[in-house]
C-alpha cells in the first residue's frame, strides 16, 4: 500500500484536486522492487546524459566539428528537459502516474534509438533535444512516486533512491558506455541506452504498483507552482549553483589527457571515481536532506565551492585531478536531494510540476556550465578555466540561497 502526501494547510487556497484513491495507511517498510525499477530509469538517463561529455572528442571527430562545437549536443539535451519538464508535467497531470512514467521512459528510448541513426551534426543535435524532453518530467514523477512508497520521515532517502540510479550510471553504464563507443564508434554507447530504456518500460510494468499515494491534479493547479516565489528562486539556486560540475564535466576527457596527462585509455577509470563520487554524495546528501534541508543545501553548495576552486590547481596532476574528480561528482549531487525535496515541499498542490522543473533548473544549470566551459576554453584560457567559473556560479548560487531562506522566513514571519 502507498502512503499519502498529505495536504499542506498552510498553502493558499487552490482549485480542487482529485486523488485516484481514499487515504491509505502510510507505510512502514520499503517497495525495494518498484524502487529499483524507478533507478534504472534514472540509471539509463544518467548514462545518456553523461556518455556524451566523455565521446566528446570521438563525436566531434566523426561529425567534422570542433570540440567545443560538438558540445551543442550537451546543451541541446539540457534544452530538451528545460522545455519537456513542465510542458509535459503540466498536460500530463491527470495520466495516471505508473502509466506516465511508462510513456516517458519509452519516448526517452525512441530518442537514444534516433541519436544512432542520426546522419549528421544537425539531426544528431535534434536527436539529443529529443531525448531530453521525458528526463524532468520523468524524474519528477519518479520522485513523487518514491516518496509515497517510503516509510515515514524517509522521503529525502526515498528520492535519494531514485537519484541513486543517475549516480549509480556513472559508475558502471558511463565508463562501460565511453569504453564502448570509443572502441566501436560512440554510436554503439547509445544502442546500450535505448535499450535500457525499453528495459525500463517492462520493469516499471511488472514492480512499480498503482501509485495510490501520489496525488492527481490537473493542468491549472500544477501552474500554480510558478506563482509561488520560494519554487522560483529554489530552481534559481539550482540553475546558477549546479553549473559548476557541468563546466568541469563536459569537457573533462581532454582535461585529463591534455592537462594531467593521463592516458586515453585510463579515462573511463577516472569517470567511474566521479560516478562513485556522484553515488556517495547522493547518500549522504539524502541523510543530510531529512535532518534539515535548508542546511543540507548551504553544505553542499560551500562544499562545491571549495573542492572547484581546488580542482584548478588539482587537474595538473594525474593523481589528484582523479581525487578531484571524485569529490566534484560527490558535491554535486550531494546537492540533487535537498533541492528536490525542498521544492516538493513549498509547492505544495503543484507538486509534479515542481518536482519535475527541479530538473529543467538543473539542466540550465547543464546548458549554461557546458557553454561557459567552453567560452573560456575558446577564449584561450585553457581546459582547467571551467572549474574557476564553475568556484564562481557556486560562489552565486550560496548567495541566492542565503536570499531564498531570509525570504522564506521573512513571509513565514509575516503571516504569523
Amino acid at each position: 500500500m502507498s502512503r499519502p502526501v498529505a495536504p499542506d494547510p498552510s498553502a493558499s487556497a487552490e482549485p480542487s484536486v482529485v486523488t485516484e484513491t481514499p487515504v491509505v495507511p502510510p507505510r512502514t517498510d520499503w517497495h525495494i522492487p518498484a524502487m529499483l525499477a524507478l533507478a534504472l530509469g534514472g540509471f539509463g538517463i544518467g548514462t545518456t546524459e553523461f556518455v556524451t561529455m566523455g565521446l566528446l572528442p570521438d563525436i566531434a571527430g566523426s561529425m567534422k566539428v570542433s570540440e567545443p562545437t560538438a558540445g551543442h549536443i550537451v546543451s541541446a539535451y539540457a534544452l530538451g528537459v528545460v522545455v519537456g519538464a513542465p510542458v509535459i508535467a503540466a498536460l500530463c497531470a491527470r495520466v495516471p502516474r505508473k502509466r506516465l512514467l511508462m510513456a516517458l521512459m519509452f519516448a526517452f528510448a525512441l530518442g537514444n534509438a534516433a541519436s544512432v541513426i542520426a546522419p549528421n551534426f544537425a539531426t544528431l543535435t535534434v536527436a539529443r533535444f529529443a531525448s531530453g524532453l521525458p528526463h524532468g518530467a520523468y524524474f519528477g514523477v519518479a520522485s513523487l512516486a518514491a516518496a509515497s512508497l517510503a516509510p515515514v520521515g524517509q522521503r529525502a532517502k526515498a528520492v535519494a533512491a531514485v537519484m541513486l540510479g543517475l549516480s549509480a550510471a556513472n559508475v558502471v553504464g558511463v565508463p562501460a558506455a565511453t569504453w564502448l563507443g570509443q572502441n566501436l564508434g560512440w554510436r554503439d554507447a547509445f544502442i546500450v541506452v535505448a535499450v535500457i530504456g525499453f528495459a525500463t518500460v517492462a520493469a516499471i510494468a511488472r514492480f512499480v504498483p498503482e501509485l495510490h499515494g501520489v496525488r492527481m491534479t490537473d493542468p491549472r493547479t500544477e501552474l500554480t507552482a510558478l506563482r509561488r516565489p520560494q519554487v522560483l528562486l529554489t530552481l534559481l539556486v539550482g540553475a546558477v549553483g549546479f553549473g559548476g560540475m557541468f563546466a568541469v564535466y563536459t569537457y573533462i576527457t581532454t582535461t585529463l589527457t591534455d592537462v594531467a596527462g593521463l592516458p586515453v585509455g585510463l579515462v573511463p577509470v577516472v569517470l567511474m571515481l566521479f560516478g562513485l563520487g556522484m553515488v556517495a554524495g547522493n547518500i549522504v546528501g539524502g541523510v543530510l536532506a531529512d535532518r534539515g534541508v535548508d542546511r543540507a543545501i548551504f553544505v553542499s553548495m560551500i562544499g562545491m565551492l571549495v573542492i572547484l576552486a581546488g580542482y584548478v590547481a588539482a587537474a595538473h596532476n594525474p593523481y589528484t585531478a582523479a581525487i578531484g574528480a571524485f569529490l566534484v561528482g560527490a558535491s554535486g549531487a550531494s546537492l540533487a536531494p535537498a533541492l528536490q525535496t525542498r521544492l516538493m515541499d513549498v509547492a505544495h498542490d503543484a507538486q509534479t510540476l515542481a518536482a519535475a522543473l527541479n530538473h529543467a533548473a538543473l539542466n540550465i544549470a547543464n546548458a549554461a556550465g557546458a557553454w561557459l566551459g567552453g567560452l573560456v576554453i575558446a577564449a584561450g584560457l585553457g581546459y582547467t578555466a571551467p572549474a574557476a567559473v564553475g568556484a564562481g556560479l557556486a560562489v552565486l548560487g550560496t548567495a541566492l540561497f542565503a536570499v531564498t531562506v531570509l525570504a522564506a522566513r521573512s513571509t513565514s514571519r509575516t503571516l504569523g
